[in-house]
């Protein structure tokens, strides 16, 4: 959607005349966002366009009647890009320079692919501009009908008119992404002026923008093939038993997407039942039909792990726009999209934003930007206090719309060695519910228990060594020091000389497949939803047995982990059940750890009566067995 649009001529004069206004005039009536004068968007806006881009655009160089665009909504989301000049090349085709533009004087390396530290209130890590600015014209051209049928040249680029220094913001490490989108600081007027003289040589004669904004927003052809190019001979993504089943049901729904009558799928499996199996093979399906679809999860790691798996590289690519959070929904527009595919659903929270301060309901913004919404739930998965997603509680948003509810199962087990029989016990044993499996005796899956710490991380390492599908994985039970000290440990015994890290910054979501990362211990947030050959599972103090009985502490848990944030103020509240949803908690966080291994799960207890009491359950099976011989 257009925010603002004129001619350079007319961008001139507004910019001369408080074009802060206008755009804040503008953004509020045609997006329905609320700015504040005097807030930082808003003194961006004065500073990075009434100042800097108007003395890059007063130049004769730049055609008068070539079109500027500002703040213009990109489709499928609620990303904008800052300032868009248009207008045709040397050769009469339909060009469009795109720029990002900030205000910052001053970055610092990462290890993060993409990223630069830049410091506001305190160090964060945002995404270079340049990347930006390639992703947003990457997304055009993959999304935009017509952009992809003109063949519409775009030309991204980023402007950061403050910073002096160019060194690290320019440093080879974002080579990849400079060749794409070149970045220009402060004293490259001259050189922007002629990057864009360069590539808008004629003015903007066919109204390309409203053309653009008014024509279809469809998948692109290429990046379908590309996608189930991508699918095609990949077997972890092949679809067996009642996947198949529900995958056609989804299919069907999502072909008949409709804006008169909104259709809600419910698919509910537990772990292993290739809830995302069946959510990736949707994703492309609906790609290569032309519709609008979006993979969804709350966690990054899923979305990280499956668009590197699509891609073959760890990169970002541009399958990546096809892949969101749960929170990307907050203002998109109703029945934006035509398909949203919500993996791990269970995990939805009611508040988006880092501090939790944006939207009304996750469940909600799903349903009302999509015309078909799948949600693939496992509601013994949910492992924090704001994890709100439950067959209720899309039911109810679902009848709220007026949509039509449709329900799905997924009950083959395809993890833990196809053992229902595990799935089963590890339910009783952690005392979660009550099950006729109260010993291992029929299920073929390697279990163990460890003495020590540093034993289990080398059988770990010996399992990787075969396939790089092994890791260590812990209750978030001590602190994450080393995120802001990397010369420090997190997880240390001393008594046993064991001493690791917590998952590395620099791997983001790719913890469960970056081959190095074996030297490292992950969490549920970087774990969940995704599967390994062995898993290792540190069980911490915060879940304890005593006497046969499975006990949690909440105290014991780090306080880094937010997963249990507010139980304190419940607590004093005296908030019903806030004591039974917290033991909960940490079984489930316990019961989804040790469900990622399809081969095997090792586990090391830091309580020794704990560890006796899984032994005991674990050791029985010989027993039994050699009674039986």
């Amino acid at each position: 959607m257009i925010v603002y649009k004129a001619s350079k001529r007319q961008f001139l004069f507004d910019a001369a005349n408080g074009i802060e206004d206008i755009v804040k005039d503008q953004v509020e009536q045609r997006l329905n966002i609320r700015i504040q004068s005097g807030s930082s968007e808003y003194n961006s806006w004065k500073n990075s366009l009434g100042n800097a881009m108007y003395h890059v655009m007063n130049t004769k160089s730049i055609r008068n009647d070539a079109t500027v665009a500002i703040e213009y909504r990109l489709p499928l989301g609620k990303m904008r890009i800052d300032f868009m000049v248009c207008g045709s090349d040397e050769n009469q085709k339909e060009s469009i320079v795109i720029l990002e533009l900030k205000q910052w004087e001053h970055v610092s390396l990462t290890d993060s692919d993409a990223m630069v530290g830049v410091t506001f209130y305190g160090r964060t890590e945002e995404l270079h501009p340049s990347y930006k600015a390639w992703s947003y014209a990457s997304l055009l051209r993959n999304f935009n009908e017509d952009i992809f049928l003109n063949d519409t040249r775009l030309y991204p680029c980023s402007y950061l008119h403050n910073m002096i220094d160019r060194s690290v913001v320019a440093d080879d490490f974002y080579s990849d992404y400079l060749e794409k989108a070149p970045v220009f600081c402060k004293g490259d007027k001259d050189k922007l002026q002629d990057y864009i003289a360069g590539k808008i040589e004629f003015g903007d004669s066919s109204d390309m923008l409203r053309r653009i904004d008014t024509g279809n927003v469809r998948p692109s052809k290429e990046l379908a093939d590309s996608l189930s190019n991508m699918m095609r001979g990949n077997s972890e993504f092949i679809l067996i038993d009642n996947q198949k089943i529900v995958f056609e049901k989804a299919l069907s729904l999502g072909r008949r997407a409709s804006t008169t009558k909104k259709s809600v799928f419910i698919v509910q499996g537990g772990p292993g039942t290739g809830k995302s199996v069946v959510a990736i093979n949707l994703l492309a399906s609906f790609v290569k039909l032309g519709l609008n679809a979006n993979y969804v999860t709350k966690n990054a790691a899923p979305r990280a792990v499956f668009e590197a798996k699509l891609t073959g590289s760890m990169k970002k690519n541009i399958v990546g726009n096809l892949f969101q959070g749960s929170g990307a929904y907050v203002s998109t527009f109703a029945d934006e999209l035509d398909v949203l595919i919500v993996d791990e659903a269970h995990r939805l929270n009611a508040k988006s934003g880092i501090y939790k301060n944006l939207g009304e309901n996750q469940v909600k913004e799903l349903i009302q930007a999509s015309k078909t919404t799948i949600f693939f739930l496992d509601e013994e998965q949910q492992v924090t206090l704001q994890d709100i997603g439950s067959k209720s509680e899309i039911e109810k948003w679902a009848l709220e719309f007026g949509a039509d509810i449709y329900y799905g199962a997924l009950d083959s087990q395809f993890r833990c060695n196809g053992s229902d029989g595990y799935l089963s016990w590890l339910d009783n044993t952690l005392q979660i519910k009550e099950t006729a499996n109260v010993t291992l005796e029929e299920a073929n899956y390697d279990f163990r228990v460890f003495e020590s710490p540093e034993e289990l991380r080398k059988t770990i390492v010996q399992r990787n060594d075969h396939s790089n599908r092994s890791r260590l994985l812990a209750g978030y039970c001590w602190d994450w020091v080393s995120k802001t000290d990397k010369s420090q440990n997190d997880i240390q015994f001393e008594d046993y000389g064991f001493s690791m890290k917590w998952n590395l910054t620099e791997d983001g979501g790719l913890f469960m497949i970056a081959p190095h990362s074996v030297d490292q211990v992950g969490c549920i947030h970087t774990s969940q939803g995704l599967e390994l050959d062995y898993v290792g599972v540190i069980i911490g103090p915060d879940l304890y047995v005593r006497d046969g009985v499975v006990y949690t502490d909440p105290s014991k848990r780090s306080k880094m982990d937010k997963s249990l944030s507010g139980y304190k103020k419940a607590l004093r509240e005296k908030q019903p059940h806030i004591v039974e949803k917290v033991d909960n908690i940490i079984k489930n966080t316990y019961r989804t750890l040790m469900t990622r291994g399809m081969r095997g799960c090792y586990i090391y207890c830091t309580d020794q009566e704990t560890r006796e009491y899984f032994k005991n359950w674990g050791t029985c099976i010989h027993s039994l067995k050699n009674t039986k011989k």
